[in-house]
C-alpha cells in the first residue's frame, strides 16, 4: 500500500493558486496604495484592517454614509481592448457619486479584485486607476482585497468591486426634503455609458454591428474601445462648492434605471420631474445604440443615462448661484426640465 509520505506532495499552486504571484502583486501596488494616504490614515498596508480617524472640526451632528458597488459587464470590454486602469477610475467616481447625493465628502476607500488566476499586471493597472482617482479627490485607499479563485471564474476573467465611506453634517445631508415645486432639474453631461448598459451595448457593437474592439466608428469619431471606456465621470469638484453653500436641494446620480427610475429616488410625497427630451444634446452614441439595436426610446431612457451623469435640484435665487458657479469653472450644464406636482415618477415632454 503506497504510503503518503511516497507520493508527491501537492502545494496551493498545483490546486490553481500561486501565492508568489500574489506577493508580486501585491508589491507592485503598494507604493499606488500609499500614495493615497490622507492625514487620517492610522495604519500601513498590510494590517488586517485600515484604521482611519475622521476630522470632525466644526461637525455638529457628523454622519458616515456608506457605498459599495462595481462596474458590471464594462469588464469584458476592458478585457477584450486590453486596458484596464479606466476600469479603476470608474469604480471610484462611481462610488463617490452615489455619497455625493447625499452631500457626503469622500473618507476612504476599499477595493476587492477576484480573479481565476491573478495577472499581477492587470492588478497593478487596476490598482493603479483606483489609488489616481482617490489621490484626485482626497480620498484615502485604506486597503483591499484580492482573491484567486481558480475554477469559478474563466480564464482571464476578473470581477472588482469598491467600497466607499464618506462624512457630512446633518445639518447638510440631502434627503429631498428641501425639494419644492417649481424647483429646475439642472443636467451635467455625462462621459458616456459609464458604467451602466454595457450587457445591451455589447449585444449591439459586436453581435449586431459585428465590429472589433480596436475598429474606429466614424459616426462617434473614435474607436469602439474609446467610445465604451470613456471614463465615468465624478461630480465632486465641480458640486463641492454648491454643497457648501447650500445651494443643492437635491441630486440624483443617473447609473442603472437611467434618469427614469433614478430623479424618483429623492421625490418627495406629493412631487413628480418634468423633464423635456430635447433640452440637452444626446451624444451621438447613444443614437447608435437605438438606431442599430432597434431599442425603443423608453427603453433607452430607463436603460442608458442619455448623456446626462448627474441631475442637480435648485430652485430661486439659489439655483441662479449655482448656474452662476458652473458657468465660471466652465462646468457645463442644461436645463433640463422642473419639479412638478404629481405621482413621484418622471413625465416626458417634447422641448419646444
Amino acid at each position: 500500500m503506497e504510503r503518503k509520505d511516497d507520493r508527491e506532495r501537492l502545494t496551493y499552486r498545483d490546486a490553481g493558486v500561486d501565492i508568489d504571484a500574489q506577493d508580486e502583486a501585491l508589491r507592485r501596488i503598494s507604493d499606488l496604495v500609499r500614495s493615497t494616504r490622507t492625514a487620517g490614515v492610522l495604519a500601513d498596508l498590510g494590517s488586517f484592517g485600515g484604521v482611519f480617524a475622521p476630522d470632525l472640526r466644526g461637525m455638529a451632528q457628523p454622519l458616515l454614509v456608506a457605498s459599495a458597488d462595481g462596474v458590471g459587464t464594462k469588464l469584458r470590454v476592458a478585457s477584450r481592448a486590453g486596458i484596464h486602469d479606466t476600469v479603476g477610475r470608474d469604480l471610484v467616481h462611481h462610488c463617490i457619486n452615489d455619497i455625493l447625493v447625499q452631500g457626503a465628502r469622500p473618507l476612504f476607500f476599499l477595493d476587492y479584485v477576484a480573479a481565476g488566476k491573478l495577472d499581477p499586471a492587470v492588478l497593478a493597472a487596476v490598482v493603479e486607476g483606483i489609488a489616481g482617482a482617490c489621490r484626485e479627490h482626497g480620498c484615502a485607499l485604506l486597503g483591499g482585497e484580492t482573491a484567486e479563485m481558480p475554477g469559478f471564474y474563466a480564464e482571464g476573467d476578473y470581477d472588482v468591486a469598491g467600497f466607499i465611506v464618506g462624512l457630512v453634517d446633518r445639518g447638510q445631508l440631502l434627503d429631498g426634503s428641501r425639494i419644492r415645486v417649481g424647483d429646475r432639474l439642472i443636467g451635467l453631461p455625462s462621459a458616456g455609458l459609464h458604467t451602466n448598459g454595457y450587457s445591451l451595448a455589447r449585444k449591439v457593437f459586436f453581435d449586431v454591428l459585428g465590429l472589433d474592439i480596436h475598429e474606429r466608428v466614424p459616426e462617434l469619431g473614435a474607436t469602439v474601445a474609446e467610445a465604451l471606456l470613456a471614463e465615468h465621470r465624478c461630480y465632486f469638484a465641480p458640486l463641492e462648492l454648491a454643497l457648501d453653500e447650500g445651494w443643492v436641494h437635491a441630486l440624483a446620480h443617473i447609473t442603472g434605471g437611467g434618469l427614469t427610475d433614478n430623479v424618483p429616488r429623492v421625490l418627495p410625497a406629493g412631487t413628480a420631474a418634468r423633464i423635456e427630451r430635447g433640452s440637452w444634446p444626446v451624444p451621438p452614441l447613444f443614437e447608435l445604440l437605438e438606431r442599430a439595436g432597434g431599442v425603443g426610446l423608453d427603453e433607452m431612457y430607463r436603460v442608458f443615462n442619455m448623456g446626462i451623469g448627474m441631475v442637480v435640484i435648485s430652485g430661486g435665487e439659489e439655483a441662479d448661484l449655482l448656474e452662476s458657479h458652473l458657468g465660471r469653472i466652465g462646468q457645463p450644464h442644461h436645463r433640463i426640465g422642473e419639479i412638478v406636482e404629481g405621482d413621484g415618477k418622471v413625465h416626458y415632454v417634447q422641448a419646444a
